[in-house]
């Protein structure tokens, strides 16, 4: 409603301002059709003026501000220099008409280069007036940086659903060009996994409760590093945590000291623990590396290594938890098998 007054109110302003302007008398001695020409083309560059407005949607302020102060910039920096320079033209006794375009010349170079750095570092400035403060609005305490395997994984997605994150989430450009080729790739699997990682990121791009940005600034710091220095770099740079679950980006970016959030761990640490000397049941599917072992898993793809289960394959069976390995790339669980389990009694233990 606001908005609709507003542009009525331009369409007015702009209709009353032509009729004075057609009723001088420099006017009214021309051409008939002069006064009637010059209504029409006000009329018509007002409404393509409020056209414009409503069809340009997406509308960022920190880009508006950056245009407005930089043009603002620029030309005090021209007057100032302009003025600088107009004893030594004068000196050397320089005509009117190339002095205006020494000095056009430098303003439009002056105000392109000011927008352009404004514009470059519109998210590491912040500019405050009196009641009115232009910064970048970043959610929660520290931004997360996505990796390539993360986004592909997709469990991403759903951990952001569930509300427990409200960071922004940061996603570069190099890797998003890297998720791009793998999408190219000659590859079936690579290909396809490439797509599915592309899916991930427009399912998060089109949520609202969201915020994930492209982050495109090309850092003098990350020339010539592999994509995964590029992450740690980049996320040194903007005090982030890095979203991965690549094993080895976990350790380069530790060795570093970049904050890393590793969805294994995550994942790991929402799964059910067995304590040594607890019971459960478990299908085993398929022998294991040591003479006698049987290896089954869990719902949530824990594995389970039974001693004396070889024998067992392809039966549900009982087994006591003797000992549990944790590390970053899952969770394994050590068993002794107990005894064989079947029908109702098996759905009951797994129960």
């Amino acid at each position: 409603m606001a908005l609709l007054i507003l542009r009525c109110l331009f369409m007015v302003v702009a209709i009353g301002l032509t009729s004075l302007l057609v009723s001088t008398d420099a006017l009214r001695s021309g051409a008939v059709w002069l006064p009637w020409l010059i209504f029409f083309s006000v009329l018509v560059a007002a409404i393509a003026v409020i056209m414009a407005d409503t069809f340009t949607r997406n509308k960022r302020i920190d880009t508006i501000s950056a245009v407005y102060f930089g043009t603002l910039v620029g030309m005090l920096l021209t007057y100032a220099l302009s003025r600088a320079v107009a004893p030594l033209l004068d000196l050397v006794e320089v005509h009117k008409v190339y002095r205006n375009a020494v000095e056009i010349g430098l303003g439009v170079v002056l105000v392109y280069t000011c927008i352009s750095l404004l514009l470059q570092t519109k998210d590491d400035f912040r500019f405050i007036i009196p009641y009115v403060e232009f910064t970048k609005d970043v959610k929660g305490l520290r931004p997360y940086i996505l990796d390539t395997s993360v986004v592909i994984d997709g469990r991403v997605a759903d951990l952001v659903e569930t509300d427990i994150l409200d960071n922004t989430l940061i996603m570069p450009r190099f890797v998003l060009s890297e998720l791009q080729r793998i999408a190219d790739s000659s590859d079936k699997l690579r290909r396809s996994r490439g797509r599915r990682g592309l899916d991930i990121l427009n399912r998060l791009r089109s949520d609202k409760k969201v915020d994930l940005k492209i982050y495109d600034r090309d850092l003098a710091e990350l020339t010539g590093h592999p994509v995964d220095m590029k992450l740690v770099l980049l996320a040194k740079h903007l005090e982030g945590k890095i979203v991965t679950g690549d094993y080895n980006l976990n350790k380069i970016a530790r060795l570093h000291n970049v904050p890393v959030i590793n969805l294994n761990d995550v994942a790991n640490s929402l799964k059910p623990v067995y304590l040594p000397g607890e019971t459960f049941a478990v299908r085993i599917v398929k022998p294991g590396e040591a003479p006698g072992q049987g290896v089954g898993y869990l719902d949530d793809g824990t594995m389970i290594v039974v001693e004396d289960g070889r024998d067992h394959i392809g039966e549900t069976v009982k087994i006591t938890v003797t000992s549990v390995l944790q590390t970053s790339a899952g969770r394994m669980i050590f068993g002794r098998y107990e005894e064989t389990v079947t029908g109702d009694a098996a759905q009951e233990e797994k129960v």
